[in-house]
């Protein structure tokens, strides 16, 4: 379909389920209108929710991705927005265009933990442009992303945007985290907050612990809770054998963002937690214990100060106490946890084409 024939510009775009089809719905209406004001003809955006496949290596699944598109034989271009981070030459790869089929590749996790519309219809407007013969220069137009750039075209037609050495890592694992929802999946822990608040209750009726978050220092305290974290943090890897190691010496890389991210993801999942346990500790402790008998104990003047200690200390003993041993409440929250779970879920196996 040419310029000339009918000046409409068909467009699919295929999401992968979740953050990356959510925020397309959000921006489709937006999107369209700057297709049409950069390529100057009335565009129609078709958009579709897909699991991206991908081989064992975790090169994507080229034979799934052309079977699906075949069945869309009118569309000018392909954008694809897949939640499988990318990497190669030594830089997070943003983008990639297969021009021999008509599609661009876009990897929604190396835009960042929540990236704006802006960034994405950047992102996509500028594939679309690199796609289609009938666009205006690319170092024209605002639509060329500041942030990262486009090889030059091989003899395949192929191209690839990187993101930049240094901002283009942390961004990703940003994003890659994002994804995981660490907040959520800190819901998932119920039978750790449940153990962990069974311990950390002691603290609200003994005395020695009154005691002795008085005497501590606030440096000692804050240290107490740090390595509390760290101790679950590092259980919930090892018991669900959540570090991955590569298979092959060039997936080491990617593999390392994997690792990044699942700690990432585990500490706020972890930290959520123990917020969560010291706010309710401290209520409790509001509550059940009165100012002057505090004042007894520990003989000195009972302030807020005193039970934000008893909170943040029983709330360390409850995690390193109760928690430890603790695990998600399902085998399924395990596989959605991280990246490297979730992409063994889309390895496509000969078993399935039949």
């Amino acid at each position: 379909m040419t310029e000339s024939a009918t000046r409409l510009l068909h467009v699919l775009i295929i999401a992968d389920p979740g953050a990356a089809s959510k925020r397309i719905a959000s921006l489709t209406d937006e999107l369209e209108e700057e297709l049409r004001q950069v390529f100057d003809m009335d565009v129609y955006l078709e958009t579709c929710t897909q699991t991206v496949r991908v081989q064992s290596d975790h090169q994507l699944e080229l034979a799934v991705l052309d079977s699906f598109v075949n069945s869309y034989p009118d569309v000018d271009a392909v954008l694809m927005l897949t939640g499988i981070p990318r990497h190669t030459d030594g830089k997070p790869l943003v983008a990639e265009i297969l021009a021999d089929r008509t599609v661009a590749v876009v990897s929604y996790p190396t835009l960042g933990a929540w990236p704006s519309k802006r960034r994405v219809k950047q992102v996509l407007t500028s594939c679309a442009n690199q796609l289609l013969p009938y666009g205006p220069p690319a170092d024209t137009y605002p639509f060329m992303p500041r942030w990262g750039h486009w090889s030059d075209r091989t003899e395949s037609g192929s191209q690839t945007l990187h993101a930049h050495t240094f901002t283009g890592g942390p961004r990703l694992v940003l994003g890659m985290t994002s994804a995981n929802n660490p907040v959520r999946m800190a819901s998932k822990l119920s039978r750790a907050l449940a153990a962990a608040s069974a311990t950390g209750a002691f603290g609200i009726f003994y005395n020695s612990i009154w005691q002795m978050s008085h005497h501590l220092s606030v440096v000692r305290l804050i240290s107490i809770g740090v390595i509390a974290i760290a101790v679950m943090v590092a259980w919930l890897i090892t018991v669900n054998r959540l570090w991955d190691r590569p298979v092959r010496e060039r997936l080491a890389p990617v593999v390392l963002y994997y690792n990044l991210s699942t700690i990432l993801t585990l500490l706020l999942c972890v930290v959520t937690l123990y917020v969560s346990l010291v706010a309710g500790i401290l209520a409790g402790s509001l509550i059940i214990i009165d100012p002057g008998f505090m004042s007894q104990t520990i003989k000195s003047p009972a302030t807020f100060s005193n039970y934000l200690d008893i909170a943040w200390l029983s709330a360390a003993l409850g995690v390193v106490a109760g928690a430890l041993g603790s695990t998600f409440d399902s085998d399924a929250d395990i596989k959605n946890l991280t990246h490297a779970q979730r992409l063994r879920m889309r390895v496509y196996s000969e078993d399935e084409s039949g």
